[in-house]
Protein backbone atom coordinates (compact mmCIF):
# COMPACT_ATOMS: atom_id res chain seq x y z
CA UNK A 1 0.00 0.00 0.00
CA UNK A 2 1.43 3.38 -1.06
CA UNK A 3 1.89 5.84 1.79
CA UNK A 4 0.07 9.17 1.43
CA UNK A 5 2.43 12.08 0.76
CA UNK A 6 2.20 14.88 3.29
CA UNK A 7 1.83 18.50 2.30
CA UNK A 8 1.49 19.94 -1.18
CA UNK A 9 3.80 19.09 -4.06
CA UNK A 10 5.14 22.66 -3.99
CA UNK A 11 5.95 22.33 -0.30
CA UNK A 12 7.72 19.00 -0.84
CA UNK A 13 9.75 20.36 -3.78
CA UNK A 14 10.93 23.36 -1.78
CA UNK A 15 11.68 21.44 1.40
CA UNK A 16 13.69 18.90 -0.61
CA UNK A 17 15.89 21.75 -1.86
CA UNK A 18 14.82 21.62 -5.50
CA UNK A 19 14.56 24.85 -7.52
CA UNK A 20 10.80 25.31 -7.76
CA UNK A 21 8.98 26.26 -10.95
CA UNK A 22 5.39 27.50 -10.70
CA UNK A 23 2.98 28.82 -13.31
CA UNK A 24 -0.19 30.86 -13.49
CA UNK A 25 -3.63 30.44 -15.03
CA UNK A 26 -6.34 33.07 -15.04
CA UNK A 27 -9.97 31.86 -14.74
CA UNK A 28 -12.33 32.67 -17.63
CA UNK A 29 -14.68 35.67 -17.73
CA UNK A 30 -17.59 33.26 -18.12
CA UNK A 31 -18.82 29.78 -17.24
CA UNK A 32 -17.27 27.96 -20.23
CA UNK A 33 -14.21 26.11 -18.95
CA UNK A 34 -13.01 24.57 -22.22
CA UNK A 35 -10.26 27.18 -22.66
CA UNK A 36 -9.24 26.81 -19.01
CA UNK A 37 -8.82 23.06 -19.49
CA UNK A 38 -6.84 23.72 -22.68
CA UNK A 39 -4.48 26.06 -20.83
CA UNK A 40 -4.13 23.50 -18.06
CA UNK A 41 -3.01 20.94 -20.61
CA UNK A 42 -0.04 23.10 -21.59
CA UNK A 43 1.07 23.45 -17.96
CA UNK A 44 0.75 19.80 -16.93
CA UNK A 45 4.09 18.15 -16.07
CA UNK A 46 5.88 21.49 -16.60
CA UNK A 47 5.29 23.25 -13.26
CA UNK A 48 5.07 22.31 -9.60
CA UNK A 49 1.93 24.37 -8.92
CA UNK A 50 -0.33 26.81 -10.76
CA UNK A 51 -1.55 30.13 -9.36
CA UNK A 52 -5.26 30.66 -9.91
CA UNK A 53 -6.01 34.37 -9.77
CA UNK A 54 -8.90 35.91 -7.84
CA UNK A 55 -10.73 38.55 -9.93
CA UNK A 56 -7.37 39.97 -11.01
CA UNK A 57 -7.27 43.67 -11.88
CA UNK A 58 -10.69 43.86 -10.17
CA UNK A 59 -12.40 42.40 -13.24
CA UNK A 60 -15.09 39.76 -12.71
CA UNK A 61 -14.04 36.23 -13.58
CA UNK A 62 -14.85 32.72 -12.44
CA UNK A 63 -13.98 32.34 -8.75
CA UNK A 64 -10.50 31.18 -7.88
CA UNK A 65 -11.75 28.22 -5.86
CA UNK A 66 -13.95 26.95 -8.72
CA UNK A 67 -11.17 27.26 -11.29
CA UNK A 68 -8.77 25.62 -8.81
CA UNK A 69 -11.05 22.59 -8.59
CA UNK A 70 -11.05 22.29 -12.39
CA UNK A 71 -7.23 22.40 -12.49
CA UNK A 72 -7.19 19.75 -9.78
CA UNK A 73 -9.37 17.57 -12.00
CA UNK A 74 -6.87 18.13 -14.84
CA UNK A 75 -4.01 16.77 -12.74
CA UNK A 76 -2.46 20.09 -11.73
CA UNK A 77 -1.73 21.38 -8.24
CA UNK A 78 -3.50 24.73 -7.73
CA UNK A 79 -2.16 27.66 -5.76
CA UNK A 80 -5.50 29.13 -4.73
CA UNK A 81 -5.47 32.92 -4.47
CA UNK A 82 -7.62 34.99 -2.14
CA UNK A 83 -7.84 38.79 -2.07
CA UNK A 84 -9.02 40.85 0.87
CA UNK A 85 -11.02 43.23 -1.30
CA UNK A 86 -14.13 41.05 -1.71
CA UNK A 87 -14.71 39.12 1.54
CA UNK A 88 -15.05 39.60 5.27
CA UNK A 89 -13.38 37.30 7.78
CA UNK A 90 -16.33 34.90 7.93
CA UNK A 91 -16.27 34.29 4.18
CA UNK A 92 -12.48 34.05 4.12
CA UNK A 93 -12.28 31.38 6.82
CA UNK A 94 -15.20 29.52 5.27
CA UNK A 95 -13.51 29.41 1.85
CA UNK A 96 -10.22 28.23 3.36
CA UNK A 97 -12.04 25.26 4.90
CA UNK A 98 -13.88 24.60 1.64
CA UNK A 99 -10.85 24.53 -0.65
CA UNK A 100 -8.86 22.38 1.74
CA UNK A 101 -11.72 19.89 2.00
CA UNK A 102 -11.53 19.52 -1.81
CA UNK A 103 -7.78 18.78 -1.76
CA UNK A 104 -6.31 22.24 -2.37
CA UNK A 105 -3.20 22.66 -0.23
CA UNK A 106 -1.57 25.92 -1.39
CA UNK A 107 -2.92 29.43 -0.89
CA UNK A 108 -1.65 32.89 -1.80
CA UNK A 109 -2.89 35.72 0.45
CA UNK A 110 -3.24 39.08 -1.32
CA UNK A 111 -4.73 42.52 -0.74
CA UNK A 112 -6.25 42.71 -4.23
CA UNK A 113 -6.33 45.48 -6.83
CA UNK A 114 -8.62 48.34 -5.86
CA UNK A 115 -12.00 48.13 -7.57
CA UNK A 116 -11.57 51.53 -9.21
CA UNK A 117 -9.09 49.90 -11.61
CA UNK A 118 -11.59 47.25 -12.77
CA UNK A 119 -14.90 46.92 -14.57
CA UNK A 120 -17.02 47.63 -11.46
CA UNK A 121 -15.47 50.83 -10.06
CA UNK A 122 -18.66 51.53 -8.09
CA UNK A 123 -18.38 48.23 -6.18
CA UNK A 124 -18.05 48.42 -2.41
CA UNK A 125 -14.79 47.00 -1.16
CA UNK A 126 -14.51 45.03 2.07
CA UNK A 127 -10.90 44.90 3.34
CA UNK A 128 -12.13 43.56 6.68
CA UNK A 129 -8.63 42.09 6.96
CA UNK A 130 -5.47 43.13 5.15
CA UNK A 131 -3.03 40.69 3.58
CA UNK A 132 -0.89 40.49 6.72
CA UNK A 133 -3.94 39.65 8.82
CA UNK A 134 -5.15 37.11 6.26
CA UNK A 135 -1.78 35.33 6.40
CA UNK A 136 -2.01 35.30 10.21
CA UNK A 137 -5.59 34.03 10.04
CA UNK A 138 -4.70 31.04 7.87
CA UNK A 139 -1.68 30.25 10.05
CA UNK A 140 -3.87 30.38 13.17
CA UNK A 141 -6.39 28.04 11.56
CA UNK A 142 -3.65 25.64 10.50
CA UNK A 143 -1.24 25.65 13.44
CA UNK A 144 -3.53 26.40 16.38
CA UNK A 145 -6.68 24.80 14.98
CA UNK A 146 -8.74 27.85 15.84
CA UNK A 147 -10.88 30.43 14.06
CA UNK A 148 -10.27 34.13 14.73
CA UNK A 149 -13.16 33.93 17.20
CA UNK A 150 -11.11 31.49 19.28
CA UNK A 151 -13.43 28.59 18.56
CA UNK A 152 -11.67 25.31 17.82
CA UNK A 153 -11.67 23.77 14.32
CA UNK A 154 -12.47 20.05 14.22
CA UNK A 155 -10.20 19.38 11.21
CA UNK A 156 -7.72 22.24 10.68
CA UNK A 157 -6.76 23.12 7.09
CA UNK A 158 -3.09 22.21 6.55
CA UNK A 159 -2.47 24.94 3.98
CA UNK A 160 0.95 25.92 2.60
CA UNK A 161 0.74 29.70 3.00
CA UNK A 162 1.99 32.09 0.35
CA UNK A 163 2.35 35.85 0.09
CA UNK A 164 3.38 38.37 -2.55
CA UNK A 165 6.20 40.90 -2.54
CA UNK A 166 6.98 43.81 -4.83
CA UNK A 167 10.70 44.64 -4.65
CA UNK A 168 10.21 47.68 -6.91
CA UNK A 169 7.62 49.75 -5.00
CA UNK A 170 8.80 52.93 -3.35
CA UNK A 171 10.29 53.39 -0.87
CA UNK A 172 12.66 50.59 -1.94
CA UNK A 173 14.38 50.36 1.45
CA UNK A 174 11.04 49.43 3.05
CA UNK A 175 10.37 46.39 0.85
CA UNK A 176 12.52 43.86 2.74
CA UNK A 177 11.01 45.05 6.04
CA UNK A 178 7.50 44.60 4.67
CA UNK A 179 8.47 41.11 3.54
CA UNK A 180 9.70 40.41 7.08
CA UNK A 181 6.28 41.36 8.43
CA UNK A 182 4.64 38.82 6.14
CA UNK A 183 7.11 36.14 7.20
CA UNK A 184 6.42 36.88 10.86
CA UNK A 185 2.68 36.73 10.14
CA UNK A 186 3.12 33.18 8.85
CA UNK A 187 4.06 33.15 5.15
CA UNK A 188 5.81 29.92 4.14
CA UNK A 189 6.66 31.06 0.62
CA UNK A 190 6.69 34.34 -1.28
CA UNK A 191 6.22 35.12 -4.96
CA UNK A 192 7.51 38.44 -6.24
CA UNK A 193 6.19 40.96 -8.73
CA UNK A 194 7.40 40.43 -12.29
CA UNK A 195 11.10 41.28 -12.47
CA UNK A 196 12.62 43.27 -15.33
CA UNK A 197 15.08 45.46 -13.46
CA UNK A 198 17.58 42.81 -12.35
CA UNK A 199 19.91 45.33 -10.69
CA UNK A 200 17.18 46.45 -8.28
CA UNK A 201 16.20 42.83 -7.63
CA UNK A 202 19.81 41.91 -6.81
CA UNK A 203 19.89 44.75 -4.26
CA UNK A 204 16.56 43.60 -2.80
CA UNK A 205 17.76 40.02 -2.44
CA UNK A 206 21.01 41.12 -0.82
CA UNK A 207 19.02 42.90 1.88
CA UNK A 208 16.70 39.90 2.24
CA UNK A 209 19.67 37.56 2.69
CA UNK A 210 21.39 39.95 5.11
CA UNK A 211 18.20 39.88 7.20
CA UNK A 212 18.08 36.08 7.05
CA UNK A 213 14.58 36.05 5.57
CA UNK A 214 15.54 33.48 2.93
CA UNK A 215 16.05 31.03 5.80
CA UNK A 216 12.56 31.67 7.14
CA UNK A 217 10.55 31.42 3.92
CA UNK A 218 11.00 30.29 0.31
CA UNK A 219 11.32 33.12 -2.22
CA UNK A 220 10.13 32.55 -5.79
CA UNK A 221 11.15 35.22 -8.29
CA UNK A 222 8.42 36.41 -10.67
CA UNK A 223 9.11 36.23 -14.41
CA UNK A 224 6.75 37.42 -17.17
CA UNK A 225 8.14 37.03 -20.72
CA UNK A 226 7.56 40.05 -22.94
CA UNK A 227 5.56 39.31 -26.09
CA UNK A 228 6.33 42.54 -27.94
CA UNK A 229 7.74 46.03 -27.60
CA UNK A 230 4.14 47.24 -27.24
CA UNK A 231 3.68 45.03 -24.18
CA UNK A 232 6.97 46.29 -22.74
CA UNK A 233 5.91 49.92 -23.15
CA UNK A 234 2.45 49.24 -21.72
CA UNK A 235 3.86 47.55 -18.63
CA UNK A 236 6.38 50.34 -18.16
CA UNK A 237 3.80 53.10 -18.41
CA UNK A 238 0.50 51.64 -17.22
CA UNK A 239 1.08 48.89 -14.65
CA UNK A 240 1.57 50.19 -11.09
CA UNK A 241 4.65 48.90 -9.28
CA UNK A 242 6.31 47.66 -12.46
CA UNK A 243 9.90 48.66 -13.30
CA UNK A 244 10.81 48.08 -16.96
CA UNK A 245 14.20 49.65 -17.83
CA UNK A 246 14.48 51.58 -21.08
CA UNK A 247 17.39 49.40 -22.35
CA UNK A 248 15.15 46.33 -22.18
CA UNK A 249 12.42 48.07 -24.19
CA UNK A 250 15.03 49.10 -26.75
CA UNK A 251 16.42 45.56 -26.89
CA UNK A 252 13.02 44.13 -27.76
CA UNK A 253 12.46 46.91 -30.30
CA UNK A 254 15.86 46.27 -31.91
CA UNK A 255 15.00 42.60 -32.36
CA UNK A 256 12.90 43.68 -35.32
CA UNK A 257 9.35 43.21 -36.49
CA UNK A 258 7.88 39.87 -35.51
CA UNK A 259 10.89 38.95 -33.37
CA UNK A 260 9.99 40.73 -30.14
CA UNK A 261 8.42 37.60 -28.61
CA UNK A 262 11.56 35.52 -29.12
CA UNK A 263 13.71 38.30 -27.66
CA UNK A 264 11.35 38.53 -24.68
CA UNK A 265 11.71 34.79 -24.08
CA UNK A 266 15.50 35.01 -24.40
CA UNK A 267 15.61 37.69 -21.73
CA UNK A 268 13.40 35.57 -19.46
CA UNK A 269 15.74 32.60 -19.96
CA UNK A 270 18.75 34.77 -19.08
CA UNK A 271 16.96 35.86 -15.92
CA UNK A 272 16.14 32.29 -14.90
CA UNK A 273 19.78 31.25 -15.34
CA UNK A 274 20.92 34.07 -13.07
CA UNK A 275 18.17 33.42 -10.53
CA UNK A 276 19.19 29.76 -10.24
CA UNK A 277 22.55 30.94 -8.88
CA UNK A 278 21.29 33.89 -6.81
CA UNK A 279 21.55 33.38 -3.06
CA UNK A 280 18.16 33.27 -1.37
CA UNK A 281 16.07 32.50 -4.47
CA UNK A 282 14.29 29.16 -4.11
CA UNK A 283 12.51 29.09 -7.45
CA UNK A 284 10.80 30.95 -10.27
CA UNK A 285 7.15 31.88 -10.68
CA UNK A 286 6.48 32.09 -14.43
CA UNK A 287 3.52 34.31 -15.31
CA UNK A 288 3.01 33.64 -19.01
CA UNK A 289 -0.12 35.74 -19.38
CA UNK A 290 -2.41 34.01 -21.93
CA UNK A 291 0.76 32.43 -23.28
CA UNK A 292 0.45 29.10 -21.52
CA UNK A 293 1.16 27.24 -24.78
CA UNK A 294 4.74 28.61 -24.67
CA UNK A 295 5.40 27.35 -21.12
CA UNK A 296 6.61 23.85 -22.14
CA UNK A 297 9.12 25.43 -24.53
CA UNK A 298 10.32 27.95 -21.94
CA UNK A 299 10.59 25.23 -19.27
CA UNK A 300 12.59 23.03 -21.62
CA UNK A 301 14.95 25.80 -22.74
CA UNK A 302 15.44 26.91 -19.13
CA UNK A 303 16.50 23.43 -18.10
CA UNK A 304 13.53 23.05 -15.75
CA UNK A 305 12.38 19.70 -17.12
CA UNK A 306 11.72 17.09 -16.07
CA UNK A 307 10.29 18.23 -12.77
CA UNK A 308 11.59 16.29 -9.75
CA UNK A 309 9.73 13.37 -8.23
CA UNK A 310 8.88 14.16 -4.61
Amino acid sequence: MTALKSGSRLERVLKAGHFAFTGECGPPPGADVAHLREKAGHLKNCVDAVNVTDNQTAVVRMSSWAASLILLQEGLEPNFQMVCRDRNRLAMQSDVLGVYAHGIKNMLCLSGDHQRFGDHPEAKNVFDLDSMQLIHTVKTMRDEGKFLSGKEIQVPPKIFIGAASNPFAEPLEFRPRRLKKKVLAGADFVQTQSIYNMEKFRNFMKQVVDMGLHEQCYILAGITPMKSVGMARYMANNVPGMDVPDPLIQRIKDAGKGKGAEEGIRYALEQIEELKEMEGVAGVHLMAIEWEHRVPEIAERAGMLPRPEV
